[in-house]
């Protein structure tokens, strides 16, 4: 009686036709991916979702589980419209060429967090040390350039606050103020005014003051409680209105 002839092995043809789709989609995400679209939140969500990790079978196929990539297409879903994410990125470039000089002379910082496009001024360029009377012989140039950039077509239906900040020192209790929470809502509102004389809009603004309560570094040292002494003007994300 003759032996029973083998099965054919399966055929993995099909692997390079997957492999082909799998990079083609990839593709196609990431041709619709604009990073300027996203705040840093969404960023590093999006940037998890697509980090495997090396200790997974890559294999697939057999696996009825929900995977690492099931809930990339919400995040997709879920990011801020397209016009408006190109408009914060243009605004973002042209800030940090427009205020290069500041920059480069410590006023002012250009970041982003989840709030939106901070732009930090720096107080003691701006104010006397105990006051919210903007130095206008030293900063006119600077607080030009920020009204002029706030009425730029870029930033067209946005939002802003203006955020005022101080360290933990005491003010003076013969001066003007109460507490630093006085100072640093003055501070903010003054700036706001300003800009507002030279044509901003003030109604797309708001204006808060945190005293010492947010730090950005330990006041403990002097460079520290400098860093702390700031003003930050924000074009807010969606969430943050």
């Amino acid at each position: 009686m003759g032996k029973s002839k083998e099965p054919e092995k399966p055929s993995t043809a099909w692997q390079g036709t997957y492999g082909d789709m799998i990079t083609l989609m990839l593709c196609f995400f990431v041709m619709l991916y604009n990073p300027t679209e996203v705040d840093v939140t969404q960023l590093a969500t999006i940037t998890q979702s697509l980090q495997m990790n090396e200790t997974e079978s890559t294999t697939g196929g057999m696996s009825l589980s929900a995977g690492r990539l099931s809930d990339l297409g919400n995040t997709i879903n879920a990011l801020p419209a397209i016009e408006k994410g190109k408009s914060l990125g243009l605004a973002k470039k042209k800030a940090v060429s427009l205020f290069a000089p500041d920059v480069k002379s410590n006023r002012i910082t250009v970041t982003s967090d989840e709030r939106g496009l901070v732009i930090t001024l720096a107080s003691d360029s701006f104010f006397e040390e105990g006051s919210a009377e903007l130095n206008i012989d030293e900063t006119r140039e600077t607080l030009l350039r920020l009204s002029d950039f706030f009425k730029s077509p870029e930033l067209k239906n946005r939002r802003y606050r203006i955020e005022g900040h101080t360290d933990d020192v005491p003010v003076d209790p013969d001066g003007k103020f109460l507490s630093n929470w006085e100072l640093s809502a003055a501070r903010a509102m003054n700036v706001l005014h300003y800009m507002a004389d030279f044509g901003v809009s003030e109604s797309r603004f708001s204006i808060a003051g945190y005293a010492d309560t947010r730090p950005k570094f330990s006041n403990n040292t002097a460079e520290g409680r400098a860093y702390n002494r700031r003003v930050d003007i924000i074009i807010l994300d969606e969430g943050h209105f």
